[in-house]
């Protein structure tokens, strides 16, 4: 009997090196330019990943099937265990599949292994598919403090138990 694989069983999610610069920065700048408009922290995250996510503390993972990557996220830190999940991207075709559910499962186990006691997010409503990709694996609508991005219009919070 053959077992059929689903596209979440071909996925793996690994650690951002360089050569996944062009796939993170391309990914992030399609969702941004299609609902919004390109911000400075953007420029800098999507430009520089090393020095501006990865130098901090931060992390970024990928998300390939076979040698193509799918999909991506990174985590900010912000000190104290806090740490902020931005810049996740799902490739357009892969998109309804899993893969975001895949991808975030395994970015918040990642974050707790890395000390992460709370994770954020700030987003827009506009994203609905998004929010409620967030809201399904626990996160819970918080007021919106002030935040980095013009676009943001609401916050997201995940407490490790």
């Amino acid at each position: 009997m053959t077992q059929k694989s689903s596209p979440e069983s071909e996925l793996r999610i690994v650690p951002y090196e360089q050569r996944h610069a062009g796939a993170f920065r391309d990914l992030n700048l399609e969702w941004i330019r299609e609902y919004f408009t390109l911000e400075e922290l953007d420029r800098q995250h999507l430009f520089s990943p090393a020095e501006a996510i990865l130098s901090p503390g931060g992390a970024i993972f990928i998300a390939e099937r076979g040698a193509v990557v799918v999909g991506c996220c990174a985590l900010l830190n912000h000190g104290g265990g806090v740490y902020e999940v931005s810049k996740m991207a799902v490739d357009r075709s892969c998109r309804g599949h899993g893969v975001g559910r895949v991808l975030l499962a395994e970015v918040m186990r990642r974050a707790q292994a890395m000390g992460a006691t709370k994770l954020t997010i700030v987003s827009n409503t506009v994203l609905g598919p998004a929010i409620h990709l967030y809201q399904q694996l626990g996160f819970r609508e918080v007021p919106l403090r002030s935040q980095a991005y013009a676009r943001g219009n609401i916050a997201l919070e995940f407490t490790f138990a």
